[in-house]
């Protein structure tokens, strides 16, 4: 009762009712014709036709009506249960409450009749009206109707106003003049219909749904805007084969993050094991997406095609190589065949997907015919064929093959022309189950086995083009049934619902005769028209159903997946239970001489404890009330020694960011809590520093006299410093710990010599040189005669020393780029960074990407030598390029500077209203053919060749003297492009900005006046042009989209000859600019006057430009769509790094 409790019966979609839609409004001068009897209460037959409809689509399963006789209304209790009553072998009983549940109404439901709790997983769909009526007048009744799925959970639905109390017992009920409730009675009628579930969650709440449980299938995660991604997931999950092909890429020694191969098996194995829907963050990053992608939604069709070509990549070389191609991949042919002619001209070419037009077609087949349409090439719109000259043809596209899988992308979304927006395309457009591919095939295909297709994918968008949801119908095995995947819900689903309800369209007719019209959540309007709609399709031939959704089983899952995923699994579970044991645990850190022997760095050790090396510090998590004595033990037993030499001393913060050994803890009785809270750092680990004692003559520790116990504290009585040695090899390049040792403080600093040359084993004569390592960037020479006291050398400081070196020796070293002074390689390790370097053009070369430890304060010179030497390169041809942080792509090419350092070059020091969007440790790098000198006295001219018109385009860089002329292009063009003298001798070089010819450039022009705004055009000169007839002039042509300042594509120069009529110049213009067929007709032409405020004058067939176009600087304007332009709202293509 706790959901129904002071509140009115819960219909789904209320708000989306149009009350207004069954109202018929009738003049008063037209009475009603034909009116039906009105229905009586107990006509029981009747009565059910009127409140207990058919509701489409769903078959019912038992019927049946029960009457109650309410009598004495006004002594009952507050709360009232009905006599039980059987409808589908299920009990039932009616809920009343008299004086209403919290309301001035009365209130009644309908509820399972199970005298204890109902059966486990019991539930019934039931459509049910409850009747109260007048016995003695059966013509006063007030009904109504609800829907609901009883469960043990919600086991009553009703009505807490079902009618007004004091209307009921008023002495007239409407028009009629009884009451309602007549002396103290009423009959109350309650229809039940128990209705067939065929999917299992008709009318479902989903609270506490599982669907793993329900179907043995899990969802996918929405992280936001990746709805769309997940119904495509899905869609290649259940494509069994793609499943397998993906578990053959080989990905154990390449297990990271960032192996966007590595992270979809695991979503796979996830989808296939887990209990719960699955995340795909982990693929998402591996794509290198942040939030920027997470949250906008793209385009499906290119997702598709790009996560192909990243998983084709990880597959070459291996043997799952070209299994995606075996299964995704046909033929399509593009011809120009000659009718009068032997003549033919083809292509043939791979295609992944097919995208269909949905516009103009109403079903899947019209649209394969419009897709194979010929085109008809005659009159001036000709086909030369080589050796005919020529000729009338035929221009189309036919397949040679379809692949095993067939996606087909339906094109819901197109440009409107007038709106100047994408919208979607919401007509209804059938599309079958079983799909015969077989007529739209060339007849010289391979027809051995049939192209029989059966549907096994339907991925669905609700809403329109600015908001929306996607889902998919998918219907996993080859006999099975469809299922809905939407998100991290999965439900069985209807074939009507797979496939009907997504033909798009109007909604069908309700009751009344009228079209349907509901509301989409996504987009908040109402509309006649689903806003649902199927765009994009999969088919499997039906001959390799069996092979393409063959069971992926466990010996198909690379091992090490699920083996990782378990590790995984087990480290949360170990990490959730040390945090529940927090409280009883202290985190310590332990380093020892042998891990500051293998460290290289500033102070003893980096107390990151990840890295797993030689040098990494040892965590240990004790229990609190473990004492110094027993985790000293502990410490023994982990490094081989015995306890009895051991000595921790506690590690300190000093005040110049250095840790250093303080005091030894000496009482082995406190509990390290204790020695924590004395001597620890708050909220960081307890580090503690071991010291292992020399064995004496007997083999008792031979500990030095540095300090005496005195109760709980250590008393330095002895005037002993601890101090730790570092030796820096200057032939290895290296700086690594060499031990400790202990001096009284008032041994000088020379005195440090024995014990070194001792434990180096070094002659007497051998020179050092002695440095102090302060902090990291304070390294200072001894002075030998100084006291250790008057150097102020206290416990846990650090002398760093290194032999003195021979001019020759120095000399020699400085030669290869090594550090001759400690200070000097300090430096370098203070300012030393991993940078990743990478090829700008892959050569697919293996090493060709790698890495090298550097220093920040280089110089361009000095790190272009360390890339050089790696790749046996000369240095002064290597040039660099920054890292796009979001893209992983190329972003700006580094110049060459004397000054500049590489840290100036990763991490620029932009202004405030800068964007430093670049990798702080990564570099593209390219080997030029020039040196970066020559390559300065150069400038990159950025040209575009038209070869045909204005229709094709190839973009060509190429390298001038800055002091060069536009003829100096001319060669370099006329080799890159491959053109012959006599074009070369008759070209045009131009200046566009804006869409617009800007200027003509001579040869003479200096190619240091060409702005970097600009674009460059090159041509050949038409032949109109150059055999121009007198009174011929010229007018300048551009391109717009619906408003003149929008313009887009290559403008050009046009001839304009007098007295002729448009419909002749518009053939000319075909042919000028080699637009041609349906596109050339789509454009619309107009007469631009350059006044900034003048509209387009549009020109018909009949006027004459040349009467016009009188002003010299009239532009001749082609209005037709900017097919450049995105309307996806993206910033960027989606990518997959």
């Amino acid at each position: 009762m706790d959901p129904l409790a002071g509140g009115d019966m819960l219909v789904d979609d209320y708000d989306n009712i149009d009350e207004k839609q069954d109202v018929a409004i009738i003049p008063p001068e037209d009475p009603m014709e034909g009116q039906e009897k009105p229905v009586l209460a107990n006509d029981y037959a009747a009565m059910r036709a009127k409140v207990l409809p058919n509701i489409p689509d769903l078959e019912t399963g038992f019927e049946t009506e029960y009457t109650w006789k309410i009598e004495n209304w006004r002594n009952l209790s507050r709360r009232e249960h009905g006599p039980t009553f059987q409808c589908g072998n299920y009990p039932w009983r009616v809920l009343f409450f008299p004086f209403g549940n919290n309301v001035d109404h009365a209130s009644f439901y309908l509820e399972h009749g199970f005298d204890s709790k109902p059966p486990e997983d019991w539930y019934a769909c039931a459509q049910f009206a409850l009747v109260l009526w007048n016995e003695n007048d059966p013509s006063i009744y007030v009904h109504h109707t609800a829907n609901h799925r009883f469960t043990a959970e919600e086991g009553d639905w009703g009505f807490t106003r079902f009618a007004e109390l004091r209307k009921m017992f008023a002495a007239q009920w409407e028009d009629h003049d009884r009451p309602l409730v007549e002396d103290n009675a009423v009959n109350c009628t309650v229809y039940v219909r128990i209705v067939k579930d065929p999917t299992g969650v008709l009318w479902h709440n989903f609270i506490n749904y599982d669907s793993k449980k329900e179907t043995g299938m899990v969802g996918l995660r929405n992280q936001g805007a990746t709805c769309y991604l997940n119904s495509l997931l899905q869609s290649l999950f259940f494509t069994n084969a793609f499943r397998k092909a993906v578990y053959l890429i080989p990905t154990e020694h390449e297990a990271e993050r960032s192996n966007s191969a590595h992270a979809l098996q695991r979503l796979f194995y996830l989808l296939q094991t887990h209990k719960f829907a699955v995340s795909t963050q982990e693929l998402t990053a591996s794509f290198g997406w942040d939030t920027k992608q997470i949250f906008e939604q793209q385009d499906v069709q290119e997702f598709s095609r790009i996560l192909m070509e990243r998983m084709e990549e990880r597959m070459k070389g291996t043997e799952a190589e070209n299994a995606l191609a075996k299964l995704f991949v046909g033929k399509m042919k593009t011809y120009i065949s000659c009718i009068n002619v032997n003549y033919e001209s083809s292509r043939t070419e791979d295609f992944w997907d097919i995208q269909l037009n949905v516009s103009g077609n109403k079903n899947l087949h019209d649209s394969f015919r419009d897709y194979i349409q010929v085109e008809t090439m005659d009159g001036e719109n000709k086909y030369y064929a080589e050796g005919h000259g020529l000729q009338d043809a035929k221009k189309g596209v036919i397949f040679e093959s379809f692949p095993q899988v067939l996606h087909l992308q339906l094109k819901r979304f197109e440009y409107d022309i007038n709106r100047d927006a994408m919208m979607k395309v919401n007509d209804r457009y059938e599309f079958p189950e079983i799909f015969d591919a077989s007529p739209y095939l060339s007849e010289d295909a391979d027809r051995s086995e049939p192209y029989i297709y059966q549907l096994h994918g339907v991925l669905v968008h609700s809403g329109d083009f600015n908001a929306g949801h996607y889902y998919a119908f998918l219907k996993p095995t080859k006999d099975g049934h469809f299922y809905k995947f939407d998100d991290d819900r999965v439900t069985r689903a209807t074939l009507k619902e797979a496939m009907d309800d997504n033909f798009g369209g109007d909604y069908a007719m309700t009751p009344n005769g009228m079209i349907g019209a509901q509301r989409n959540l996504y987009t908040r309007t109402t509309s006649t028209k689903r806003s649902m709609s199927a765009y994009m399709l999969v088919y499997i031939r039906q001959s390799r159903l069996d092979t393409v959704l063959d069971e992926v089983r466990d010996a198909d899952i690379p091992a090490h997946i699920g083996r990782r995923l378990t590790e995984e699994r087990a480290l949360i579970e170990q990490r959730r239970k040390e945090r529940e044991e927090a409280h009883l645990y202290l985190p310590i850190v332990t380093v020892t001489d042998a891990n500051y022997a293998a460290y290289q760095g500033f102070d003893l050790t980096n107390w990151d404890t990840s890295s797993g090396t030689a040098a990494c510090p040892k965590p240990y998590r004790v229990l609190k009330t473990t004492t110094v004595g027993d985790f000293v033990k502990m410490v023994a037993d982990d490094i081989g020694e015995n306890s009895d030499r051991l000595r921790p001393w506690v590690m300190v913060n000093r005040q110049n960011r250095t840790v250093r050994p303080d005091q030894p803890l000496t009482d082995n009785t406190m509990t390290v809590e204790e020695a924590y809270n004395k001597h620890g750092t708050k909220n960081s680990p307890f580090r503690l520093w071991i010291e292992v004692a020399e064995a004496s003559d007997d083999g008792s520790p031979g500990w030095s006299d540095h300090q005496v116990a005195n109760g709980n504290a250590a008393v330095n009585q002895s005037g002993s410093i601890l101090i730790f040695l570092k030796y820096f090899d200057s032939e290895q390049q290296t700086l690594h710990g060499a031990g400790h040792v202990f001096l009284r403080r008032h041994d000088k600093v020379q005195d440090l010599g024995a014990p070194i040359l001792k434990s180096m084993g070094w002659p007497s004569s051998t020179n050092l040189k002695l440095f102090e390592e302060i902090k990291h960037s304070m390294i200072e020479p001894m002075k030998p005669k100084s006291t250790l006291h008057q150097a102020e050398l206290q416990d846990g400081d650090i002398v760093c020393f290194q032999r003195s070196l021979s001019e020759k020796e120095s000399a020699a070293i400085s030669q290869v780029g090594g550090y001759v002074d400690a200070r000097e390689f300090y430096d370098y390790l203070l300012n030393r960074i991993n940078v990743k370097f990478s090829p700008k053009i892959p050569q697919n070369i293996e090493g060709e990407a790698f890495e090298l430890t550097l220093s920040k304060k280089m110089t361009y010179d000095q790190y272009a030598a360390k890339v050089g030497e790696h790749l046996h390169a000369p240095p002064t041809h290597i040039r660099f390029s920054t890292v796009n942080a979001t893209t992983g792509k190329p972003k700006t090419v580094v110049k060459r500077s004397l000054n500049a350092t590489l840290q100036q070059t990763l991490s620029p020091q932009y202004s405030a209203y800068g964007n430093n969007n670049q990798l702080p440790n990564a570099l593209y790098y390219e080997v030029l053919e020039l040196s970066l000198g020559e390559l300065e006295t150069k400038k990159n001219v950025k040209i575009t060749w038209l070869s045909e018109g204005i229709a094709k385009e190839e973009t060509y860089d190429i390298l001038v003297p800055k002091n060069g002329v536009i003829g100096d292009l001319l060669p370099a063009l006329q080799k890159k492009a491959n053109l012959d003298d006599s074009t070369i001798n008759n070209l045009r070089v131009y200046e566009a900005h804006g869409g617009k010819v800007y200027k003509e450039l001579s040869s003479e022009y200096s190619v240091a006046s060409v702005n970097e705004f600009v674009t460059l055009y090159a041509e050949r000169i038409p032949e109109e042009e150059l055999n121009a007839a007198e009174g011929d002039r010229i007018i300048y042509a551009f391109h717009f989209d619906r408003e003149t300042n929008k313009p887009h594509g290559v403008p050009f120069r046009f001839v304009v000859k007098p007295g002729e009529i448009f419909k002749e110049t518009k053939e000319r213009l075909s042919k000028r600019t080699a637009i041609k067929g349906k596109v050339f007709e789509k454009i619309k032409f107009a007469l631009v006057q350059q006044s900034a405020y003048s509209k387009p004058i549009y020109i018909s067939d009949d006027d004459i430009l040349s009467d016009m176009a009188t002003r010299g600087d009239d532009l001749l304007g082609l209005d037709h769509v900017n097919k450049s332009r995105s309307f996806w709202n993206r910033g960027d293509s989606i990518f997959i790094r």
